[in-house]
């Protein structure tokens, strides 16, 4: 069974770029205050997103003039993303106060939802490393990415339950860059296998980042979360204008 976050099974076809026959697409009801945010429509997007900087259309350019570069640091992306839906699971919220919460909540399918989004991402690293690949290169033994590296930096540690909400935050900010990005190429860029695939993999990064945003609601009420949001979209936007401009999704642009 393939779940979102409220227990609904959603399912895609993949086949067009070697994918499984079901790639999950873990699409949920946005929650207002948060996916709305500033009201920014980014470019090719079907929503309006939160972010406080936008990439410009010569980015696409910039990158593709080094795609394998590009698609090396993609496949390393979609391993950690895997790694850290995984990694989530043993952080299951176990509270007096979730387990009042009703049937069907997020707190309740944590499990579910964690390794469904662990498949897809490790259905994207499988897909994005055989194009790879097919190009002519291969995953590098290490990779850096700074611009992740310095959002987990924000999150509180050893705060229990704040540090729980900042780790889904975190992870939901760079689920929608990537998202941003991934329409960026598919609009701009011209490479035409590459649009079509990055065309493809927006529509699942843009339901990963709703399921880890309505995660931090369901586990947390009130307005705490829509203000630990605003201020880490804030940081998102400061942390990426540092960037240098490397062939990475969360480089810098010239």
């Amino acid at each position: 069974m393939r779940w979102d976050i409220h227990g609904s099974v959603m399912e895609s076809s993949g086949r067009e770029w070697g994918m499984p026959s079901s790639v999950i697409i873990l699409a949920v009801p946005a929650t207002p205050n948060v996916a709305k945010g500033a009201g920014i429509r980014n470019q090719g997007s079907e929503i309006d997103s939160p972010l406080r900087h936008l990439t410009p259309p010569r980015w696409a350019a910039q990158v593709l003039r080094e795609p394998i570069a590009l698609l090396n640091d993609h496949a390393h992306l979609e391993k950690k993303a895997a790694t850290n839906a995984l990694e989530l699971i043993n952080r299951h919220p176990r509270t007096a106060s979730v387990a009042d919460r009703p049937a069907g909540s997020a707190s309740e399918n944590w499990v579910a939802v964690m390794t469904s989004v662990a498949r897809d991402e490790i259905e994207h690293l499988a897909t994005v490393s055989r194009l790879l690949v097919r190009r002519g290169g291969r995953m590098t033994a290490r990779h850096r990415n700074p611009y992740a590296s310095a959002l987990r930096g924000l999150v509180r540690r050893g705060t229990g339950p704040a540090e729980l909400i900042d780790r889904l935050l975190v992870s939901a900010l760079i689920e929608l860059r990537s998202c941003e990005r991934f329409d960026v190429l598919a609009a701009h860029g011209d490479d035409r296998e590459l649009a079509r695939l990055y065309r493809r993999l927006a529509v699942s990064e843009r339901g990963h980042y709703q399921v880890f945003v309505n995660l931090a609601h369901d586990l947390q009420s009130g307005d705490e979360v829509d203000e630990r949001w605003a201020t880490m979209l804030d940081e998102e936007s400061r942390i990426l204008e540092a960037q240098p401009p490397v062939p990475a999704m969360h480089g810098g642009v010239e």
